[in-house]
């Protein structure tokens, strides 16, 4: 497991599909009154395969030079971070936050790519992503996952969730059997991003590795 020294503060916030990054400025201004210094990832979620997006953000976090970095990712964003560590496995160390990430893949997007009509809104985020899951994680440094409990979504309108959910994702789904910690919070899936709770709890497993009691 590697660990992070005590006073790593540089963090990189993922957005989800469909997202432009702006979504997570208040997670971001939250991250930062706690001591972080915050950067967003912004990349191309339809017209790029996770894997793809997963070598953007390898080049990116090469020529930042991080000595340490933590990463915290919303939604389709986890699979670009699992999708990493998979194939660009020395990264700096650090802890990662995934927050509703389908990383078993998406019921929901299933669904959608069941109708031609829709098939358009995932672009290639299927790939090793929304559609097939991502790569295994291999455990090697902390994991924290939070997973809202709602049920408020689009997905309840476009069907292929089962159990509980946040609405968009199902519980089952964004669960990591080797995760140091997992939270589950009575959020929707945006809510994940704007819930004070959700930002206070990444907060505290970026610097201590679990969340809190």
């Amino acid at each position: 497991m590697v660990h992070c020294m005590d006073d790593c503060n540089k963090v990189l916030l993922l957005h989800g599909v469909w997202m432009s990054g702006l979504e997570m400025s208040l997670l971001r201004r939250r991250l930062v009154r706690d001591g972080f210094q915050v950067d967003v990832f912004r990349y191309p979620s339809l017209r790029r395969t996770p894997r793809e997006n997963a070598a953007r953000l390898q080049r990116h976090i090469r020529e930042a030079a991080y000595g340490c970095l933590h990463l915290v990712a919303h939604s389709l964003g986890g699979l670009v971070v699992l999708n990493l560590f998979h194939h660009f496995p020395a990264q700096p160390p650090g802890r990662v936050v995934l927050l509703g990430s389908p990383v078993r893949g998406s019921g929901v997007a299933r669904a959608v790519a069941g109708r031609r009509w829709l098939r358009p809104l995932l672009g290639r985020s299927g790939e090793a992503g929304l559609l097939d899951g991502a790569p295994p994680w291999a455990g090697k440094r902390p994991l924290g996952i939070i997973a809202g409990t709602s049920g408020i979504g689009i997905g309840r309108l476009l069907g292929g969730l089962q159990g509980e959910s946040d609405g968009v994702v199902a519980v089952s789904e964004a669960l990591v059997g080797n995760a140091e910690d997992t939270r589950l919070l009575p959020c929707n899936h945006m809510g994940l991003l704007f819930d004070a709770r959700v930002a206070s709890d990444v907060s505290t497993f970026l610097r201590q590795g679990r969340f809190p009691p």
